[in-house]
């Protein structure tokens, strides 16, 4: 919302300075974005008139005027534009002017016409942002000799506030004048306006269908207007300083009204209507030409102002072209109306537009000031264009506009919002000077809501619009204090930045992608998987909230892929949801996925392809932080969006935590991937949880080792054997190392060497090679006997 600082005056004028007027507006709540002066900086300029003109001798396009400047004699100069007229009065830039762009006028012979100055247009003077091709001219009771920025009033300040939605009131200069006035406990002095007798008999009929949508609706006919009229400068220039350029002199009455009231008005040409008006919901496919010159095709649920022919224009948005005011226009039907927020909410966007209209309607306009903008706008057509005004015709539903609403301030509530006990006094005082009707009761006080204040309806409404009038800046400053019990820290769990901090050490990086997914890639993944459906999805691809970190970490490899990133190495840490709304499970997990080569390249690094037990490895030293590598386990089994044998369950103290592997074949070939893919998912709490560090007394003695083959059939998982080796293997074993795993020549096809180094170490005595042969006899024979694993010789 833009306003001129001088407009605002006329309503209301404190004893501050723009920059003071716009500190208080801010502390009040109301931001104030920006202030600038309403035109550049110029001198030398006044108001002249010219009194004879006459065709240059010898330039078809100049002329060679005479210009009374208040001065004894008249002035000669030079001028190029095509409406120059004797009789005109203009802004006149005498020699030693200085125009915008630091600009000076000097004495000037033009094709041997002496000039003593220039006569400037409206963008010479940075009034206007346009080049205009004329002069500037001014009404004909512009007093010759005066300084034209003095008469103008131009060394005023446009004022930009940015208003929250709730604010809706202050779309005005009317709605800012009640806050300053209230700030400064002033008394507003409004512009005088009287109803409009009418002078004629004549209606127009309206008929409203939808009284929920459209409560109040008011219209004029006004007849014999001259649409070609000039809209008086002092208009044009409120408007220009607000933000809005002039038009015709109906559409600037509107706009002007609107701006000063509040209330958006609309007039259409009386010639184009038929019938009757109708405020009505738009049928289905019909189509409407808007002033824009865009053609929409309107939705159901639109509300329009029609008549018996079609639609008129979208309500509360945007009238069409073809029932518009035009240069032939003689007769106009003003409308003003009261459209529910909720019936124009979201209209405009749907469409593509956004209007000064839909702005206002949205945020809620007063109904009790459809009327009072009706005659405001008459009374100034009739000012401007002339025109017979006839009787007002109001179609009005009581029982749909808003209601009186009530709301109570409990005193003990304020104090203990604000932190402050303020006197009964002053806050019955500032209420009553917010517009409301204020009762005093045994606990506070009732108020009754003004009709142009949409946003109170709690008490807390009240406190803040008590804490913003007494001032914010005069409330006490309070530290919130609070009796905080240091949180336990579980010396036993290992902190999630902890596994973070090692995956980026590893080479990862760390991926954060959306908690919905694409439900046909989840699908693929997981076909039995059931997670909510979004009820409005940002996009098709992203409709189902995820059930596995697999999908996301997916779709950002796709990304890296297809940007020419070879080697990706991703984790990302998150919610999965499994379940619908009434039984959803929501589970932190920690994800990882690598693809690509095994090291980066460079020319000490191989060329080798990353493969199933570097991320196995990978995810073992996010285990071995925790300290409890004995309770995790890794089991053969069958994922659907992992390959089949390439695949593991991950276990922690016998609990499926997790699953690791390669990504199904068939998922590959569905996105396109050729390179081989592997990834693994475990539940955060699984991974977190450990156990306390203890001390161990260190050994005196000396270790035994003993390194240990066997064959063991290719269907038997080593993990098997090294679970039986390490049951046999004794209280004091220490250490037990797979060291090597071959299939080849010396080995029977159908079976797999696997090496073991065993460390055993005794805390008090020396082992004797006695005690170790009995425990590898007992490996062996255990291995054999369940295993059917025997010792390579």
């Amino acid at each position: 919302m833009k306003f001129s600082e001088q407009w605002l005056r006329e309503w209301v004028s404190p004893q501050l300075g723009v920059q003071g007027l716009a500190d208080q507006i801010t502390m009040a709540g109301l931001e104030v974005d920006a202030i600038e002066p309403v035109a550049a900086s110029f001198s030398g300029v006044v108001v002249a008139e010219v009194i004879a003109k006459q065709q240059h001798p010898d330039a078809d396009k100049l002329s060679v005027c005479q210009v009374n400047d208040g001065g004894a004699e008249p002035v000669q100069v030079v001028c190029g534009a095509p409406n120059v007229a004797v009789g005109q009065k203009v802004p006149f830039a005498r020699v030693g002017a200085v125009l915008p762009g630091d600009f000076k006028i000097k004495k000037a012979k033009l094709r041997g016409a002496e000039s003593r100055g220039m006569i400037c247009s409206a963008s010479e003077l940075g009034l206007a942002e346009e080049t205009s091709a004329g002069i500037l001219e001014l009404p004909a009771d512009a007093p010759a000799g005066e300084d034209f920025r003095h008469w103008m009033g131009l060394e005023d300040h446009t004022v930009e506030v940015d208003l929250t939605p709730n604010r809706g009131d202050c779309l005005s200069l009317k709605g800012l004048a009640r806050e300053v006035g209230v700030l400064n406990r002033l008394a507003l002095t409004p512009p005088a306006n009287q109803p409009v007798a009418a002078t004629h008999d004549e209606t127009f009929p309206v008929r409203v269908e939808d009284a929920e949508r459209c409560p109040r609706y008011i219209g004029r006919l006004i007849k014999g207007v001259d649409v070609t009229a000039a809209t008086p400068l002092w208009m044009v220039e409120r408007l220009r300083r607000s933000g809005i350029r002039s038009i015709d002199p109906v559409v600037d009455v509107t706009n002007y009204v609107m701006l000063e009231l509040g209330q958006p008005l609309h007039a259409f040409d009386r010639a184009n209507l038929h019938g009757a008006v109708v405020v009505r919901l738009a049928r289905e496919g019909e189509r409407l030409v808007l002033l824009d010159g865009q053609e929409i095709t309107l939705d159901a649920s639109t509300l329009v102002i029609a008549d018996e022919r079609g639609p008129l224009a979208i309500a509360g948005v945007m009238g069409g072209e073809d029932s518009g005011v035009g240069p032939a226009t003689r007769d106009i039907f003003l409308e003003s109306a009261f459209f529910s927020p909720l019936a124009v909410a979201g209209q405009a966007r749907s469409y593509g537009l956004h209007t000064d209209a839909s702005h206002r309607f949205e945020r809620g306009v007063d109904p009790e000031a459809t009327g009072e903008a009706v005659e405001r706008a008459t009374a100034l057509l009739l000012e401007i264009t002339g025109g017979e005004p006839g009787p007002l015709i109001e179609v009005a539903s009581e029982a749909h506009l808003p209601g009186r609403r009530e709301v109570t301030l409990r005193s003990a509530r304020l104090e203990q919002a604000l932190s402050k006990a303020l006197p009964g006094d002053e806050v019955l005082d500032i209420l009553t000077r917010l517009g409301m009707e204020v009762r005093t009761t045994a606990e506070g006080w009732q108020a009754g809501v003004p009709s142009w204040r949409f946003d109170i309806a709690i008490e807390e409404d009240l406190i803040e619009e008590v804490a913003r009038i007494h001032g914010y800046n005069l409330l006490p400053v309070r530290r919130p204090s609070a009796r905080l019990a240091l949180r336990p820290d579980h010396e036993a769990r290992t902190p999630l930045a902890r596994l973070r901090r090692q995956m980026v050490a590893r080479g990862y990086q760390e991926a954060v992608t959306y908690s919905f997914v694409a439900p046909e890639l989840q699908q693929a993944l997981l076909p039995e998987a059931v997670s909510p459906r979004l009820a409005n999805p940002i996009s098709s691809d992203l409709a189902v909230m995820r059930a596995s970190l697999f999908p996301g970490l997916i779709r950002a490899l796709e990304y890296n892929l297809n940007r020419q990133q070879t080697r990706v190495r991703l984790f990302e840490t998150g919610l999965v949801f499994r379940g619908e709304l009434d039984e959803l499970e929501q589970t932190p997990m920690f994800g990882a996925l690598v693809c690509g080569s095994r090291y980066p390249e460079g020319w000490a690094g191989g060329r080798e392809k990353v493969d199933f037990f570097d991320l196995k490895g990978d995810l073992e030293s996010l285990i071995a932080m925790g300290g409890e590598q004995g309770a995790w386990r890794f089991e053969p089994g069958e994922h659907p969006a992992l390959h089949p044998g390439q695949s593991a369950r991950i276990l922690h103290r016998g609990e499926a935590v997790g699953w690791i592997g390669a990504l199904h074949p068939g998922v590959k070939g569905e996105l396109g991937l050729k390179a081989e893919v592997f990834l693994f998912e475990v539940r955060q709490d699984a991974l977190a949880h450990g156990r306390l560090p203890a001390f161990t007394p260190l050994s005196r003695y000396p270790e035994v080792r003993r390194d240990l083959a066997f064959l063991l059939g290719d269907d038997r998982p080593v993990q098997a054997l090294l679970d039986c080796v390490r049951q046999q293997a004794g209280q004091w074993l220490q250490e037990l190392r797979l060291f090597d795993v071959y299939q080849g020549k010396g080995v029977p096809e159908g079976s797999k060497s696997v090496a073991l180094g065993l460390t055993w170490q005794h805390p008090s005595r020396t082992l004797n090679d006695e005690e170790i042969n009995q425990l590898v006899d007992a490996i062996v024979a255990e291995s054999h006997q369940h295993l059917g694993a025997e010792l390579r010789g």
